[in-house]
């Protein structure tokens, strides 16, 4: 049932986002600076963040909810919010370093595994 669950939301985040970039695509034609996926990620952390707060804030409530908002809907919207949220937790739990160590580790190698993927590809 928990697959379904996140399957059903992850479809409506992606939706999400896909609507979300089209609406912003005439603004980033403008410039160079990826807008559609910026204010994605922005708005994503944004409401994974009141969406962990309610949860936290109010005991009793269903986790099918939570899974469906946090790992459906925001996942189907933006892993970056996940991201964060993780990142966050590191800092509120005092571990600074890890949470360095995590976004440095995440944007550098992600980047490489991307051009890697791309180098590899374009060999074939």
């Amino acid at each position: 049932m928990n697959f379904l669950i996140v399957f059903l939301g992850a479809g409506i985040g992606g939706a999400a986002r896909y609507g979300t970039g089209l609406l912003l695509s005439r603004f980033s034609a403008l410039t160079m600076f990826p807008l559609s996926t910026f204010a994605v990620n922005i708005t994503g952390s944004l409401l994974m963040g009141l969406i962990i707060g309610y949860f936290s804030a109010r005991s009793g409530l269903a986790e099918n909810w939570k899974l469906f908002l946090t790992t459906g809907i925001m996942g189907g919207f933006t892993t970056f919010s996940a991201f964060s949220l993780e990142t966050v937790l590191l800092m509120e739990s005092g571990y600074i370093g890890t949470a360095l160590a995590y976004i440095l580790s995440s944007v550098i190698f992600g980047a490489a595994a991307l051009m890697a993927g791309l180098y590899l590809m374009r060999l074939i």
